[in-house]
């Protein structure tokens, strides 16, 4: 066996190493680590400053040190002096009410539309887009005068439509494509069993749509837990008021009590950190579905 060496000339440097495609070098490597870096401390520290502040006595809210003096003053103040018990409970309800309403409208707008084909069918899908383009502020007035024409302005119900209008039409799209790739020969199978569109929707296809259900039921209980327009239009008095409403009656153009208002934001942040446990694991795959279908 022969074999051949390369002798470099004395005097000469080694060719310098060929960098790999996609391989980065050290000062581009560091300059992404501190990128990073400042990204992840721009997005821990206003939630870290509102926990921190809950737990400082009112004087000391706009203190830049962290907790000197520990108190729980402000979250006994919330929860005894003050209506947040009513919010949540309102909030509750409408929350309630528009993710169950909301997921089923969803699921079977999107299930038709992405099996059946009718007279219409494009239209409407249009009509579902053309809805997420106007700004909360230019639906505000016509949607009050339509609720005051219903009788549901300072209702929950009224809330739960308002939220359903803002919620249905992306979900619907979402969902579609979730179901857009979902087998058709399922539904043929379920058909062959003796099923209706219904039951085959019901009992075949549905279960195999938990990633994408996850997502809508997220989606559409944080459109009604943290929405404030509408809220804050629709709901007049400290009792109808919803936590998103409640919230604002801490700080005004009268009063400015910083301690409550962290303390109650605190906790209105529990139940949706909560809620974001219980699908994280199935938001990726429910947010990406049909991603490469039209």
């Amino acid at each position: 066996m022969v074999t051949t060496t390369t002798h470099i000339p004395a005097g000469t440097e080694p060719p310098a190493p060929v960098r790999k495609r996609g391989e980065r070098g050290p000062l581009a490597s560091l300059g992404l680590h501190l990128t990073l870096l400042i990204a992840s401390v721009v997005a821990v520290f206003p939630p870290l400053w509102l926990l921190v502040t809950s737990f400082k006595p009112k004087t000391d809210a706009f203190d830049t040190s962290l907790v000197k003096d520990f108190t729980l003053g402000n979250y006994s103040h919330v929860m005894r002096d003050t209506d947040f018990l009513s919010w949540l409970q309102n909030s509750l309800i409408v929350v309630g009410l528009t993710t169950l309403i909301g997921v089923f409208i969803s699921a079977t707008t999107g299930y038709a539309v992405s099996r059946f084909r009718f007279p219409g069918m494009r239209p409407l899908m249009w009509m579902l887009l053309l809805t997420q383009m106007f700004p909360v502020a230019v639906l505000i007035v016509p949607l009050y005068n339509l609720l005051a024409d219903l009788g549901l302005l300072n209702q929950p119900i009224g809330l739960v439509v308002t939220y359903l209008t803002v919620a249905v039409p992306f979900c619907a799209w979402m969902m579609k494509g979730y179901f857009d790739g979902i087998p058709v020969e399922i539904d043929e199978a379920g058909r062959v069993d003796g099923l209706n569109p219904f039951g085959t929707f019901w009992r075949l296809v549905l279960p195999l749509a938990r990633p994408g259900l996850a997502v809508t039921a997220f989606y559409t209980f944080i459109t009604g837990w943290a929405e404030v327009a509408y809220a804050s239009a629709f709901m007049t008095g400290e009792e109808n008021l919803t936590l998103a409403g409640g919230l604002q009656t801490f700080v005004n153009q009268y009063t400015s009590d910083w301690g409550a208002l962290t303390a109650a934001a605190v906790i209105i942040a529990i139940p949706a950190s909560i809620v974001f446990g219980l699908v994280a694991r199935h938001l990726v795959s429910g947010l990406t579905a049909g991603a490469t279908k039209s």
